[in-house]
């Protein structure tokens, strides 16, 4: 049997799934789950080596990985925030300490979104903590926009609607007016007295995570025809769009490009935001139609299960063809 992890690394947390599957056998015909966690983060941008290695560490042992026995063929890792080479061949460094003998693959986390929605080629676009969008076409040329982080961009993400929610909140006390209906919300959610109060948390409380799950706020505000919600989750969405339509720009897949003939390639909605806020996923789509993009799609399993499909190829082409095990490879993002 072959056994592959497939790593999904965001910046606060790692989820593994672990398949077995006989040779020859993918991701959908034959793998089989064998295990599946969650640790700390192992992205190095996000926490240091030494946390990211604490966290792999951490994964071993509740895979087995004792004394170097895990038996993993192949290791796939896509990780939030791995751009460059030298940033890929870090993390691979410690993967390959804490899986020795495993054929070791680091890419950016978008990748392995394509591959847990099944496609060779096409678009993720992605709303969650933060926001980036990437293409790939079928001759492998490759885009990105957006995913600059929260100090330079991140448009359209969750963290990003709540913090328009938050000026709002402020904007409002300013001008002396009573809390609107969103900042009303906001501020029993984020368990406040007041604005005041709020820019106090918001400068105390830092974590881009924390006020990406207040961003729900909005569109419950909005849902009920709050105009000042429904103008903040409307500039979410062209946002987003407008990253999506960047990068099929660049690589002439819009209509009328280097080859008008051609489909647009689909384009696959991931992260919290666009998975869980269907309002924001409708309207996106709707946009992303209006501009020749009308093959849109919402993720519906795991980014991890990517990785494993990723490591899974990887896997299925490196058997050897004796009982000999593989020799270590570092398999370009």
């Amino acid at each position: 049997m072959v056994r592959v992890l497939g790593l999904d690394i965001g910046g606060s947390k790692t989820h593994a799934i672990l398949t077995a599957h006989a040779v020859g056998q993918t991701t959908d015909h034959g793998a089989q789950q064998a295990f599946e966690c969650t640790v700390g983060s192992a992205n190095i941008a996000s926490v240091g080596e030494e946390a990211a290695a604490a966290a792999l560490d951490d994964l071993a042992a509740q895979l087995g990985n004792r004394d170097g026995g895990h038996g993993i063929q192949a290791v796939c890792a896509g990780a939030a925030g791995a751009d460059t080479p030298e940033s890929r061949k870090r993390l691979a460094g410690l993967l390959s300490r804490t899986f020795p003998g495993s054929l070791i693959q680091v890419v950016h986390d978008t990748r392995i979104i394509l591959a847990a929605g099944g496609l060779e080629a096409g678009t993720v676009l992605i709303s969650g903590t933060g926001s980036a969008a990437w293409a790939l076409s079928e001759d492998g040329r490759e885009a990105r926009a957006g995913g600059w982080g929260y100090l330079l961009g991140d448009e359209g993400s969750g963290y990003a609607l709540a913090r328009s929610a938050v000026r709002n909140a402020l904007a409002e006390y300013d001008r002396g007016q009573p809390a609107g209906p969103l900042s009303a919300d906001l501020l029993v959610r984020a368990g406040v007295s007041g604005p005041p109060a709020l820019l106090d948390l918001f400068y105390r409380n830092p974590e881009r995570r924390y006020w990406a799950s207040l961003a729900g706020t909005v569109f419950a505000s909005a849902a009920r025809g709050d105009a000042v919600s429904l103008a903040i989750a409307e500039d979410a969405a062209q946002q987003l769009a407008s990253l999506a339509t960047a990068v099929n720009e660049r690589l002439g897949l819009l209509p009328g490009g280097t080859d008008p003939g051609a489909a647009a390639p689909p384009v696959l909605l991931a992260g919290g935001m666009l998975v869980n806020q269907p309002a924001l996923a409708e309207r996106v789509s709707g946009l992303l139609a209006g501009r020749g993009l009308a093959d849109v799609r919402v993720l519906d399993r795991a980014p991890a299960w990517g990785a494993v499909r990723l490591a899974t190829d990887a896997a299925n082409s490196a058997q050897p063809a004796s009982d000999h095990p593989p020799r270590p490879v570092l398999f370009p993002a």
